[in-house]
C-alpha cells in the first residue's frame, strides 16, 4: 500500500488528496495541517468578514467527509521538517512518519512592508480564518478602517468592512487601483464606481509609518500626509512559505522549483499551489492551485500528466460590480490591437487584446455576459481575426467560436 504525506491542507493538498483518492482506493493519505480548522475556499472568508456567511457555511466539506474518503486529517500539528534521505516527516508533536511520496503544499505567508511601528495593536493581514476572527473582534467599538493594498484581496476586504458599517480608505502605492488587472482606463471606470459605495480611494501613496503608542491611531506616508484611522489591513501580496523545502535541501529559488510533472528536485516530494515556481513563474491564483493538484495526483497515482502553465484570470465582484480580467490586459507589444468600448454612466467597460488574430488578453467590467468564454478563447489560442469587431457587442454569441 502507498503511504502519501501532504503538508497543508488549503486548496492544493485537499484537491490533491481528493483526485489521489479517486485514482487509488487503497493508498494510505495523511494531511498534516498547520490550523486547527478543516479546509475551507479562501474567499470564503471574505463572505465571513462582511457577516453574509455564517461560520459553519465556511467549510468546503462536512467533517464525516475525511473518514468518508479515508483521509487522515491531522489539525494544529504540522510539519517541522522533512528528511528526504529516509523519506521522513517529523510533527509538531514530535511524531515521526515515513512516506513514499509526499506533496509540499504549504502555501504563502502575507507580505507586510517594513514599516515604522508595525508591532502596534491594530495592524492586521487576512490570510486565515483567526485572522478574520482576529480583524472582527478589534473592530467591536471602532468604526475607521484602512486597507493598504489595492489589488484583488485588498478591495475585496474593503468591501466586506464597507459592509460592516465601517468607514473605510484604500491606499494604493501604484496610481491606480489593481494594477495587474486593469489598464488605466477600466481602473479610473473602478475607482469611481467604488467611491460611489462610499470608500475612500488614495492613490500613489506609499505607506511610511503606523501612528500610535502601542495601538494604531492613523497612518504616515512619505509625502508627508496623514490619515487617522482605527485599524488598518496590509493586503501587499504574498510570499512562498520556503522554509520547510530550504531545510530539506529542496532546490528554490522565489518559489520551490517544480518540473512539468510537479515534481521537486527530489522525485518522491511533489509540490503544488501558491509556493509552487513553475518555469519561473509564481502564480498565486485558485486556478493554478487546482491544476497543479491535479496533475501531481495523477503522478503521484502512476498516470503521466504534465502541467503546462495557466492563464492568469480572476473574477470578482465588488458590491454588485462585475469585473474580469484574463491574460494580457496592459500589452506593451506594439503588434498588439487593442478594442473597447466605454459607458460610464452604466459602469460598464469591455476591453480586448489581439496579435496576429489571436485573443490574448481580455477585461470585462460591468457584466458578466460572456466572460466566461474569455479565458477559454485565450487558452485555446483561438483565432478571432472574424470576429474581433463584433466581441464586444452585448449580444455576441461567443459559442460560434
Amino acid at each position: 500500500m502507498m503511504k502519501i504525506a501532504v503538508v497543508g491542507n488549503g486548496l492544493a493538498g485537499t484537491l490533491f488528496s481528493k483526485t489521489l483518492r479517486e485514482i487509488d482506493p487503497k493508498a494510505d493519505i495523511d494531511i498534516f495541517a498547520e490550523e486547527k480548522y478543516r479546509y475551507y475556499p479562501r474567499p470564503n472568508l471574505i463572505e465571513f468578514l462582511a457577516g453574509s456567511r455564517p461560520i459553519e457555511r465556511l467549510f468546503a466539506f462536512p467533517e464525516a467527509w475525511y473518514d468518508n474518503q479515508r483521509i487522515g486529517l491531522h489539525l494544529a500539528n504540522p510539519v517541522q521538517s522533512i528528511h528526504p534521505a529516509d523519506q521522513r516527516i517529523e510533527l509538531k508533536d514530535g511524531t515521526r512518519a515515513g512516506y513514499d511520496y509526499l506533496l509540499l503544499a504549504d502555501g504563502a505567508h502575507s507580505f507586510v512592508p517594513p514599516f515604522a511601528g508595525s508591532d502596534k495593536s491594530g495592524l492586521f493581514t487576512l490570510r486565515n480564518l483567526d485572522d478574520a476572527y482576529a480583524i472582527l473582534d478589534y473592530l467591536e467599538g471602532r468604526s475607521r478602517a484602512a486597507v493598504i493594498g489595492g489589488g484583488l484581496l485588498g478591495l475585496e476586504i474593503a468591501r466586506a468592512l464597507n459592509s460592516r458599517g465601517a468607514k473605510v480608505t484604500i491606499v494604493e502605492f501604484f496610481p491606480r487601483l489593481l494594477p495587474r488587472q486593469l489598464d488605466a482606463q477600466g481602473a479610473e471606470l473602478l475607482k469611481a464606481q467604488i467611491e460611489e459605495m462610499g470608500i475612500d480611494v488614495r492613490l500613489g501613496l506609499a505607506t511610511e509609518e503606523i501612528l500610535g503608542r502601542e495601538t494604531i491611531s492613523g497612518l504616515r506616508f512619505k509625502d508627508g500626509t496623514e490619515l487617522k484611522v482605527d485599524t488598518a489591513i496590509v493586503a501587499a501580496g504574498v510570499r512562498a512559505n520556503l522554509s520547510l523545502a530550504n531545510a530539506a535541501g529542496l532546490k528554490t529559488d522565489k518559489g520551490l522549483i517544480v518540473n512539468d510533472r510537479m515534481q521537486t528536485s527530489d522525485p518522491r516530494i511533489f509540490a503544488a499551489g501558491d509556493s509552487v515556481q513553475h518555469r519561473e513563474r509564481l502564480y498565486g491564483i485558485i486556478p493554478a492551485s487546482f491544476e497543479q493538484a491535479r496533475v501531481a495526483a495523477r503522478n503521484v497515482g502512476g498516470r503521466d500528466d504534465t502541467y503546462q502553465g495557466t492563464v492568469f484570470s480572476n473574477s470578482l465582484k465588488i458590491m454588485g460590480l462585475a469585473v474580469t480580467s484574463v491574460g494580457m490586459v496592459n500589452p506593451e507589444d506594439p503588434a498588439v490591437e487593442e478594442f473597447r468600448i466605454v459607458r460610464k454612466s452604466e459602469g460598464v467597460y469591455k476591453k480586448i487584446a489581439v496579435r496576429d488574430g489571436k485573443l490574448v488578453g481580455a477585461i470585462w467590467m460591468g457584466t458578466k455576459q460572456g466572460s466566461d468564454a474569455l479565458g477559454r478563447l485565450i487558452a485555446e489560442q483561438k483565432d478571432v481575426s472574424d470576429w474581433k469587431d463584433a466581441l464586444l457587442s452585448d449580444d455576441f454569441d461567443f459559442s460560434k467560436i
